[in-house]
């Protein structure tokens, strides 16, 4: 398992999330995102939506399966 907490940059809109959805789903692994005490599918986007990530949060993305590292770190980059 690979995982890695980063404060997000700006908030997202429903682009930025959509976009940040069709990086999850590039990947094998398994990824949630959790915002607080909220815990979503990365792959998801009514999730994605849902968890309503604003500036200055702090997000952790844990992923887990064969390319986890490449996607924790290249969602990593969306957010921030």
């Amino acid at each position: 398992m690979t995982q890695k907490s980063i404060v997000i940059k700006s908030a997202l809109d429903a682009r930025q999330a959509a976009f940040f959805v069709q990086t999850a789903g590039k990947f094998e692994a398994e990824i949630h995102v959790s915002v607080d005490e909220k815990r979503i599918n990365a792959k998801s986007n009514m999730g994605t939506i849902a968890l309503n990530m604003q500036e200055g949060q702090t997000a952790v993305i844990t992923a887990e399966g064969a390319d986890e590292a490449t996607a924790v770190e290249e969602l990593a980059a969306v957010l921030a």
